[in-house]
């Protein structure tokens, strides 16, 4: 595992949460890679940052699934300003020299590690 990889994530998750959007453009690289309800590719960190004031979502980490060097599955309860329970959610980490490369969020547990097993596999074949 990049030894960055969990300090990278743990990095991400507390300048989301915090709503830090210096922090959070610092947290990623550029571009970062993103996948969400509203759409996927390469945004840029002043992009990601303006995505995290205006979504406000929290993102708690619950359980931690490493898939390669530089792949990390992390189940999560999100939380948006509007919503009054948590939602349970998984996202698919990327990072590389210590920064947060890829963000892909998904619906549930199975289908992140479905993608990142997808995405791992596609890598070692390059």
């Amino acid at each position: 595992m990049e030894p960055n990889l969990e300090e990278a994530i743990n990095e991400w998750h507390a300048s989301v949460n915090a709503r830090d959007l210096q922090r959070s453009e610092r947290t990623v690289g550029d571009p970062v890679v993103v996948l969400g309800p509203k759409g996927a590719g390469p945004i840029t960190p002043a992009q990601f940052a303006e995505w995290v004031e205006r979504s406000g979502i929290k993102l708690v980490p619950r359980s931690w699934h490493p898939v390669s060097e530089r792949l990390m599955v992390v189940e999560e309860d999100a939380t948006w300003p509007e919503s009054t329970e948590s939602t349970r959610v998984a996202t698919v980490f990327r990072a590389s020299g210590g920064k947060v490369t890829a963000a892909l969020r998904l619906p549930d547990l199975k289908a992140a590690l479905e993608l990142a097993y997808t995405c791992r596999e596609m890598a070692a074949t390059e």
